[in-house]
């Protein structure tokens, strides 16, 4: 099995020897040792930033991570909650480990994770983020007729109608619109979304759950 190269920044020194001794004695993880601003001559895998909290500090860190490298970043740190994880997320931040549960054999499964394209929250912030997930669609976004996936309401009324098999015409007779109007709306869905006809239409939002 191929190993993941791992770059590691954190804001002191004890930080820095703690995570690297814990993983330069893993055989899953190759680190690479890169000084903040140097060339580094490998892009690592993923950068593992340890901080304190998710202060502006830490955010600029993270976007030049971002900015200026394709490697993954895992963000170990002391205290953060939804606001700041949607923070950390905007700046690319894949994986989410609290100090208190980095453990080695922890830290090496979370850096796999990402390495391999995929995300890690602690379970509890996922469920807090969940639910405020849910109290933003129901609260801020239902009331104005939109979705997190970039659907109107109306937009999925009428393409969950076009799953039913219902033409133009009975879907502008069912929902109460000119048919040029049920054109228009699946017009601009498709045209959005790069879609490429009501089929892939269809698709997309059955893959967003919303059929």
């Amino acid at each position: 099995m191929e190993r993941v190269s791992v770059a590691i920044h954190a804001g002191d020194p004890v930080s820095l020897a703690g995570i690297t001794g814990q993983l330069c004695r893993r055989p899953e993880v190759t680190v690479v040792d890169i000084k903040p601003g140097e060339d580094a001559p490998v892009v690592p895998d993923v950068v593992v930033v340890v901080a304190d909290a998710v202060d502006e500090k830490t955010l600029t860190i993270l976007r030049r991570i971002q900015r200026t490298s394709t490697s993954r970043t895992v963000l170990v740190t002391t205290d953060i909650d939804e606001q700041k994880l949607v923070s950390a997320a905007e700046c690319g931040v894949a994986g989410v480990v609290r100090r208190s549960e980095a453990t080695p054999e922890h830290l090496v499964q979370v850096i796999g994770t990402v390495a391999r394209g995929e995300g890690h929250l602690p379970s509890d912030l996922l469920g807090r983020l969940l639910e405020e997930v849910g109290r933003l669609q129901g609260q801020v976004l239902g009331p104005r007729g939109l979705h997190f996936t970039g659907l109107a309401a109306r937009e999925v009324d009428v393409l969950r109608l076009v799953a039913e098999g219902y033409n133009t015409a009975d879907i502008a007779t069912k929902l109460a619109y000119s048919e040029r109007t049920i054109k228009n709306v699946l017009h601009s869905v498709m045209t959005r979304l790069q879609l490429r006809n009501r089929s892939h239409a269809v698709a997309y939002a059955m893959r967003q759950g919303l059929i």
